[in-house]
C-alpha cells in the first residue's frame, strides 16, 4: 500500500500534485514545481534540514524505488522532474563537500585504504544513542527510534545496488558479495529489510514502506536520500562505495547495543532478530567493504580515492547528525519525531 504523503511546502505541494497527473500531457503543475524548486534553491537553504525540499527530494528518488509515491510508471524518466532533481542534488552535494572535508589521503592500496576507514569510522567516545537504547531508553523512545529507522532500513541494500553495474572486478565481486548476504541469501525471509518488517509489526508498527514519513524530520530523509543520490549517480561511485564501507564498519557493535535495549525492556527474538542478525553479519562486512570495494576500488581507480574518503565521511557525518537529533530530544523528553505516532497495543 502507497502512503498518503503530506507535502511541507511550495515544492514538494506542486510535485505531488503533478504526480497525480497523466505524464504525457502538459501539466501547469509540473511548471509550477520547477519554478518552485527554482525558487527555493535561490534562498540558498540549508539541504539537511530543508523540510520541502528533502521531501521533494525522497519523492523523486521513491519513483526509481517504487512503493513510495502513487504515481504513473513514465513520471521516473520525466525529463522536467529529472531537471530539477540534478538541481537540487548540485546544491545538496556541494554543501556537503562543504562540511566533510576529505583531508589527507591514504595512499591507493587495500590495506592503506581499510586501515584509514576503519580509523576514521573508530568510535570517539563521545555522546553514543546506541548506548542509550541500550540503557535508558523508554519503550516510546525505542519505538520512535525504529519508525526514524524504517525510512531507509525498508529499503535496507537497495540504495548501495545501484553501484553494482558501475563496478568491475574485485570491487564489484566485493559489492556482490555483502548485497547477496543483505538479501538473504537467496532466502526471501532473510532479506534484511524483511527481518525489520518484522521488527516493526512485533512492535505494534505498520511496516509498508513510508507510512511514517510524515512523521519524521528532515535529517532522517536527508540520511537516505544521501545515499540514494550517491548510488544513482554514475559521478558518485566512488561515493557510494565509501559509504557502504562506512555504513557497515559502524554497525555490529552498535547492532549488538541496540538488540540488549529491546531485550530490557522485555522483547524477545521477533523484534531483536534484526540486531542480532547484523552484529555477526555486519563483522564480516566490514572487512569485505573496507579492503575489498572501497580499497578495491582505490587500487584499480585511484582517482576516485577522494570521493571513497568523501562517501565515508558524510555517512558519518549526516548519520551522526540523526542520531544526535534523536538522542538531543530522548535526553530532554520530548519526541524526535514531527508528529507523534500512536502505537497499537
Amino acid at each position: 500500500m502507497t502512503p498518503r504523503i503530506t507535502p511541507r511546502g511550495p515544492v514538494s505541494e506542486a510535485l505531488l500534485d503533478a504526480l497525480k497527473a497523466d505524464p504525457s500531457a502538459a501539466s501547469d503543475d509540473v511548471v509550477r514545481f520547477t519554478e518552485n524548486a527554482t525558487a527555493a534553491l535561490a534562498a540558498e537553504p540549508d539541504l539537511l534540514t530543508d523540510e520541502d525540499l528533502q521531501l521533494t527530494l525522497l519523492l523523486l528518488y521513491g519513483l526509481h524505488y517504487g512503493d513510495t509515491v502513487e504515481a504513473d510508471d513514465e513520471w521516473e524518466w520525466n525529463p522536467d522532474l529529472l531537471r530539477t532533481r540534478r538541481a537540487i542534488e548540485r546544491v545538496f552535494e556541494g554543501q556537503l563537500r562543504e562540511r566533510v572535508p576529505v583531508g589527507e589521503l591514504p595512499e591507493p592500496n587495500a590495506d592503506a585504504v581499510a586501515a584509514y576507514l576503519f580509523d576514521l569510522t573508530s568510535e570517539d567516545g563521545g555522546p553514543s544513542l546506541s548506548r542509550f537504547i541500550a540503557k535508558k531508553a523508554t519503550e516510546e523512545q525505542a519505538v520512535e527510534f525504529v519508525i526514524h529507522r524504517s525510512i531507509y532500513t525498508r529499503k535496507e541494500a537497495d540504495p548501495h545496488s545501484w553501484a553494482i553495474p558501475r563496478l568491475t572486478g574485485r570491487a564489484k565481486a566485493a559489492l556482490v558479495e555483502v548485497q547477496s548476504d543483505e538479501y538473504g541469501a537467496g532466502r526471501p525471509d532473510r532479506i534484511h529489510a524483511e527481518i525489520f518488517g518484522r521488527t516493526m509489526r512485533n512492535l505494534g508498527l505498520d511496516d509498508s514502506y513510508g507510512a511514517y514519513i510524515d512523521n519524521v524530520p528532515a535529517i532522517t530523509l536527508a540520511s537516505f536520500t544521501m545515499m540514494s543520490m550517491f548510488g544513482l549517480n554514475r559521478s558518485l561511485r566512488g561515493a557510494i562505495t565509501g559509504h557502504l564501507a562506512a555504513f557497515e564498519m559502524t554497525s555490529s557493535i552498535p547492532n549488538r547495543f541496540y538488540g540488549n535495549g529491546f531485550r530490557r525492556l522485555g522483547h524477545d527474538d521477533e523484534v531483536t532478530w534484526y540486531y542480532d542478525e547484523h552484529v555477526e553479519a555486519d563483522a564480516v562486512h566490514e572487512q569485505i567493504a573496507g579492503r575489498d570495494l572501497a580499497g578495491g576500488l582505490a587500487e584499480q581507480h585511484p582517482e576516485l580515492l577522494p570521493d571513497i574518503v568523501f562517501g565515508a565521511a558524510a555517512c558519518l557525518y549526516v548519520d551522526g547528525l540523526a542520531g544526535q537529533h534523536m538522542l538531543e530530544s530522548f535526553e530532554a523528553g520530548r519526541s524526535s519525531l514531527r508528529q507523534p505516532v500512536a502505537v497499537a497495543a
